[in-house]
């Protein structure tokens, strides 16, 4: 079977990393030589679930629509912001999803809650875990709409699916601020 082929084929069944891998192999002849085909097709399968698992990742990431690209490594500890790495360390290990446990992160406006809820569900993603991110307004609007369309059972087991909602509610809280008034 000719090269072109064998890429054709494994990408047809959808195995593009071993296909790349394959070409990388191709156009390196010296380097991989020495090895034994099994040494060579366990290269070949090494790329395919790399590749996989960050296609995964970056669908999960997609699918959680956070409001912030962030991430556990650009934190800011600044000592007014009363963070630890330790504690930022160990939420990141997703661990305590798994326990069913759950995470409130309070402060004051603009004292980066947002931005560390999103930070910790992008870690979840990276984890293979799901997220997904709302705006407490709008996960209202979605709800009231799913009332109204016969699909709010649906939409609740939807959100059940998820190891990791994470619900921001600082336009609520803005909103009561200014008026006084809380419309839920």
């Amino acid at each position: 079977m000719s090269t072109i082929k064998t890429l054709t084929r494994l990408r047809d069944l959808k195995l593009g990393g071993m296909a790349v891998a394959l070409e990388h192999q191709q156009n390196q002849p010296g380097t991989y030589d020495e090895l034994s085909f099994t040494e060579r097709l366990e290269l070949l399968l090494d790329r395919e679930c790399q590749t996989r698992e960050h296609r995964k990742q970056d669908r999960l990431v997609r699918q959680a629509r956070f409001k912030l690209r962030a991430s556990v490594q650009d934190i800011d500890y600044q000592h007014s912001r009363n963070l630890k790495k330790t504690q930022v360390a160990q939420l990141a290990q997703t661990d305590w999803l798994e326990r069913g446990q759950n995470l409130l992160i309070t402060g004051p406006c603009g004292s980066g809650k947002t931005y560390l809820g999103c930070a910790i569900g992008h870690q979840a993603c990276l984890n293979g875990l799901s997220a997904r991110y709302y705006r407490i307004s709008r996960l209202m609007l979605e709800l009231t709409q799913a009332k109204a369309d016969g699909s709010y059972q649906k939409t609740l087991s939807q959100l059940a699916k998820v190891n990791l909602l994470i619900l921001d509610l600082c336009v609520v809280v803005l909103y009561v601020e200014k008026t006084g008034q809380c419309s839920g």
